[in-house]
């Protein structure tokens, strides 16, 4: 579709959203620099976390404060040097890291070009649990399982699954024509980003055609289901909430 003859993809509603890059407006974010930084995901548009692609010129930096968010990032391409409080490694294409509120947190000396998805969000502590701590890690290094047994869904879980996580960051990749087993409906919250390939997108009673570069926004109990169509697999991306109770 031709953005200039008023046409896009991208689908806002109440309980969730398509958004195809065709749309992509950059905002002035204190903290980054010399980037280009496209909020995609909200409390604006009903949303409790936020997703924020950034896309980094030669010189430009990223340095967000220690407070009471977390985030959680990806590097989709390029590469750069992240900073964790006094913790500094190179990340590259794949590498991903979890930031915990109360520490601050940096990229510099990017890759020009590299893109760069960050899922944030208000940390919700539980009693009797310590906070979670930094790590870095690479998607590589992350053994895929078959998402309930089928081996054509390979589900990647990038944070760790315990108690002092209040959200998760998972790679799903499918093979041409794997689908999910059936139509989710959870209490979960997600924000998606389409990595790699295509496919079919239900979310309630809606199906939209996705394909790399696209992000999803489902809302508490939005009906969802996916099919990977074309001749190559398909990925994508995703955050979702977890471990807190739900009163």
């Amino acid at each position: 579709m031709s953005p200039h003859l008023g046409q896009t993809r991208t689908h806002i509603g109440i309980r969730h959203a398509l958004i195809s890059p065709d749309g992509h407006v950059k905002s002035n974010v204190p903290g980054i620099t010399d980037a280009a930084t496209i909020i995609l995901i909200s409390e604006a548009m009903g949303a409790k976390f936020a997703q924020v692609l950034v896309t980094f010129e030669a010189d430009g930096r990223a340095a967000l404060p220690a407070n009471g968010i977390e985030t959680a990032g990806y590097f989709e391409t390029g590469g750069g040097t992240l900073t964790i409080g006094r913790n500094k490694q190179r990340c590259e294409a794949g590498s991903f890291f979890f930031s915990p509120a109360g520490q601050a947190w940096s990229i510099a000396a990017p890759v020009p070009g590299t893109r760069v998805t960050l899922f944030q969000k208000k940390f919700t502590p539980l009693a009797g649990v310590a906070m979670p701590k930094a790590m870095v890690g690479h998607a590589s290094e992350v053994i895929g399982q078959p998402f309930l047994g089928d081996p054509n869904a390979v589900l990647q879980v990038l944070l760790p699954d315990v108690p002092a996580f209040d959200l998760a960051m998972n790679i799903f990749t499918y093979q041409p024509g794997a689908t999910l087993p059936f139509v989710e409906t959870h209490i979960m919250e997600h924000g998606l980003l389409m990595l790699t390939g295509q496919g079919i997108y239900r979310l309630e009673e809606a199906r939209y055609r996705v394909t790399a570069g696209d992000v999803i926004w489902m809302a508490p109990y939005c009906p969802q289901w996916f099919v990977a169509k074309g001749r190559t697999p398909s990925s994508y991306l995703y955050y979702k909430d977890v471990n807190r109770p739900a009163l």
